[in-house]
């Protein structure tokens, strides 16, 4: 993890870096990714393009290898934002970067809103969009929503952490919203069946999101169903129905709805949290006295 963390500093990529923690390896650095360019006003840098900057900016570490994970436009400018994971053998980190109109610069950082009430835009989609399990008043001041995947080991991590600063503010509204990452074997499968217990028992849904984190590294892509149906029944639940209902064609149809909703507010990582519409895209459980003054302060403001 040194050499990789290393290579990240020396380039000035710590803004750029995401909150997605990723367990499967980038096999190689040839990008696997495709670029569009249906997108009107956008000047997509190539896959090849991307490639090659990688290699002249990280060419001198042999053990770093890296994927392309996505070219696309970035919804602002005309920047094109493309998304890349880094890896060695000791770890993985997900980086962003945003490529300038003129394919002459490449700008590592958060592109944040800006205005009066810079959060109000994204709070909105938010409130219209949610329908993940929640705890918490409707008309609560603060509304905190997590965009999570069971898969994802930064995700087990921070949750002890999360439960805390939900529980620092007693009128909180918490929402949770599946956020499984494609790179992830067994996460989309994880996501089907939190959806079912979630429908099935809003309360259940807790213990079970509780207990697949405590098993987590237990859970393989080959046994998901065997230990998912189990944790479904360890929490109350008939676990062959909510089986049954992880297969079928309308509970995708509320994963993806729920992936949508994050690309609709820039999630490109787990977990990720918004506070009143407010981003916290690297969740640092080290930080979580900031994060409590920041929902302190976003509940006063929403009264």
């Amino acid at each position: 993890m040194r050499n990789l963390l290393h290579a990240i500093c020396i380039f000035i990529l710590a803004g750029g870096l995401a909150a997605a923690q990723t367990t499967t390896k980038a096999n190689s650095s040839k990008p696997t990714a495709s670029a569009s360019t249906s997108d009107a006003g956008v000047n997509l840098p190539t896959e090849a393009t991307v490639d090659s900057f990688l290699q002249q900016t990280f060419g001198y570490q042999p053990d770093l290898s890296w994927k392309i994970t996505g070219i696309r436009p970035a919804g602002v400018a005309g920047l094109a934002e493309v998304s890349v994971v880094l890896a060695t053998q000791q770890g993985q980190q997900f980086m962003r970067f945003y490529a300038t109109p003129d394919g002459a610069h490449a700008i590592f950082g958060d592109i944040v809103p800006f205005g009066a009430r810079p959060f109000d835009p994204v709070k909105k989609i938010l409130e219209k969009g949610i329908t993940g399990p929640e705890r918490g008043p409707k008309d609560a001041p603060v509304m905190i929503v997590e965009f999570g995947d069971l898969q994802c080991p930064a995700c087990k991590a921070a949750q002890p952490k999360i439960e805390e600063l939900v529980a620092a503010e007693p009128n909180a509204r918490f929402v949770f919203q599946n956020f499984p990452l494609q790179m992830h074997n067994w996460a989309a499968k994880g996501a089907a069946y939190a959806d079912c217990v979630a429908r099935a028992s809003n309360d259940s849904f807790w213990k079970f999101l509780s207990k697949t984190y405590e098993t987590q590294s237990e859970v393989t892509a080959e046994n998901a169903n065997e230990k998912l149906t189990a944790l479904a029944d360890g929490v109350g639940l008939k676990g062959a129905d909510i089986a049954a209902c992880a297969a079928k064609p309308e509970t995708k149809a509320h994963v993806d709805a729920s992936l949508e909703l994050g690309k609709a507010v820039e999630v490109s990582g787990t977990p990720t949290l918004y506070v009143n519409g407010r981003k916290i895209g690297n969740f640092d459980p080290n930080l979580l006295e900031v994060y409590k003054a920041l929902v302190e302060f976003a509940a006063k403001e929403g009264k």
